[in-house]
């Protein structure tokens, strides 16, 4: 495959790392070409967020560190050169504004993740990055140790650096199929096993389908591995046909994924985590003792969504025509219970194609954390989600992809 230059840099996968890369390393002056296999770049960037793009998180070093599942302390090093600030600097010197909202989430002020895109897209074509859509990696050369050239669909493109920035597999219909993996292992590298995060969940109760499309805002919930509390979340979530999901939900699913299959995994959701069981009895008291004379079916939505409110008391064993007035207190004891600690058992993640990202992946321990070169072949860089590590909803994921796509182009434009 002949062009009429000779890349310093060949980047292989557009998306938000990719295009990072590129164009980081091309201001440093490197002669860099960027390989897509879709027809067009940023394509599953533009999805993030549902099309709003969630940038990165406005909290300080330590809190994003901890907010990897995975090797947070391995990104120490880049995060040192290009966090938080610096992307946000990056876009608002180029006519992109940010918001900041709840959870510190930062996204455009314009909603609109495709002007992401186009920043990254201008970004790179103003500092000479040439593209190549629809062209396919299938495969990394190599001689004597250090790479030589990318193999493709259409014939061979030679190149001393090779930046592998080809994303997870989640979302395959936006080019992330898991090409990375296959070339990374053919070189000699070692894989975490791949496992979906940032996930729905299913649960064993077959009558979450009568809760379906419920929405439960301010609620705590808590993963337990064989009775032992491991992670909590405090926030949204929502009920589906076949479990739950909701940006709690998904916060916990890495750590779920991780215990299935070591034995039982429940999900325990305090319906009123601002009171205690004590105080939740005394406003059952109050309730019941107001409207004595009506039915609980009745009077149970001053306290929940009025959707759950037939579920709930079927989980309590009560009839929904029993009058405030008549329930005993061993009846409200379970109320209590059931309100601050309603449990599910889970039962696996939803499918790899439903997750937002991919758990596992090439690991930290091959990689040189300043300049995320391969320890085992010379020449070749990784950036984004292709790396072992993944991070919770709220922004952290993407700015691991910027901050490794900055270092990781940085170090190639240098090597020599």
């Amino acid at each position: 495959m002949s062009l009429n230059f000779n890349p310093d840099v060949i980047v292989i996968g557009g998306g938000a790392s990719g295009l990072m890369a590129a164009g980081r390393a091309a201001g440093l002056g490197a002669r860099v070409l960027l390989l897509e296999k879709m027809g067009r770049v940023g394509i599953k960037l533009g999805l993030t967020g549902k099309g709003r793009c969630n940038l990165t998180n406005g909290g300080d070093l330590p809190s994003f560190i901890e907010s990897y599942r995975h090797n947070g302390k391995f990104l120490h090093n880049v995060f040192s050169r290009f966090f938080n600030h610096d992307l946000l600097s990056f876009f608002h010197e180029r006519g992109l504004p940010t918001v900041e909202e709840r959870g510190r989430r930062i996204f455009p002020a314009t909603n609109r993740s495709q002007d992401v895109v186009r920043v990254l897209k201008e970004y790179g074509s103003s500092q000479g990055v040439r593209s190549l859509v629809r062209t396919p990696a299938q495969e990394i050369l190599t001689q004597k140790g250090r790479v030589a050239g990318v193999k493709t669909d259409s014939g061979i493109l030679e190149a001393p650096r090779v930046i592998l920035a080809t994303g997870g597999c989640t979302y395959g219909q936006t080019g992330s199929t898991g090409d990375g993996y296959r070339m990374a292992r053919a070189l000699g590298h070692t894989l975490q096993p791949l496992r979906p995060s940032l996930v729905p969940l299913e649960t064993e109760e077959r009558y979450v389908r009568d809760l379906q499309g419920l929405n439960l805002k301010n609620v705590r919930a808590s993963l337990l591995a064989s009775g032992q509390k491991v992670e909590e979340e405090f926030g949204e979530m929502f009920f589906t046909h076949f479990g739950v999901s909701g940006p709690i939900i998904l916060a916990l699913s890495g750590r779920a994924v991780d215990e299935l299959g070591k034995g039982k995994v429940e999900l325990s959701i305090d319906l009123k985590p601002a009171l205690s069981p004590e105080q939740v009895d005394r406003r059952l008291l109050r309730e019941f003792g107001t409207g004595g004379k009506k039915k609980i079916l009745n009077i149970l939505p001053n306290l929940l969504p009025r959707s759950m409110v037939p579920v709930f008391l079927r989980r309590a064993e009560l009839p929904s025509d029993r009058k405030g007035g008549e329930i005993r207190m061993e009846e409200r004891k379970k109320m209590v219970h059931l309100l601050k600690d309603w449990r599910f058992t889970l039962r696996k993640a939803r499918p790899m194609e439903e997750a937002i990202i991919t758990a596992g992946g090439v690991t930290v321990k091959e990689i040189h954390p300043a300049t995320l070169e391969s320890r085992i072949i010379r020449g070749l860089y990784f950036c984004g989600e292709i790396i072992d590590i993944d991070g919770k909803t709220g922004g952290y994921n993407l700015q691991a992809a910027f901050s490794t796509g900055w270092a990781a182009g940085e170090a190639a434009a240098k090597d020599s």
